[in-house]
């Protein structure tokens, strides 16, 4: 039997799907928010007094947040301004890429129909020595795990 080993968290990868076909490949700090909440119903049943039903609701997905060093300058902050201004409004999928140690692709999780939600830049304090870091929520419609 083949060893399973769990995978890194440092080796991962972001293409977004920026164009029909074109698929731009994106490096962050760290991609979080690959999640969802399936909301629990409560039901009272009438004479049923020592049980509670718990039914399915809907699903949340979180949103994806993406965190890189802030260079005032990427397609991101582009994409952010499109949505803050008049006109269309372009809505983007895209794919988190897991990948091995040896950086081969060993799962993928997309999301369709992304849009940014939330950007913002990290606290400017001249008393420390750290990078400016932008981050950025992409709120989306669904997000699935396919192993590669």
């Amino acid at each position: 039997m083949a060893r399973k080993d769990p995978l890194p968290v440092f080796c991962f990868k972001v293409q977004i799907d920026i164009n029909k076909g074109e698929k731009a490949d994106m490096f962050f700090k760290s991609v979080s928010g690959l999640k969802y909440e399936t909301e629990i119903i409560p039901v009272k049943e009438g004479g049923v007094n020592d049980t509670t039903w718990q039914l399915v609701g809907s699903t949340k997905w979180s949103n994806i947040v993406l965190k890189q060093g802030f260079t005032g300058s990427s397609k991101l902050l582009d994409w952010k301004a499109e949505w803050l201004g008049p006109g269309k409004k372009t809505r983007y999928s895209g794919t988190i890429i897991q990948l091995n140690t040896a950086l081969e692709p060993v799962g993928n999780w997309k999301f369709k129909d992304g849009w940014p939600a939330k950007w913002e830049v990290s606290e400017l304090d001249a008393s420390k020595s750290e990078l400016s870091i932008e981050t950025l929520e992409i709120a989306h419609h669904g997000l699935t795990y396919t192993p590669a």
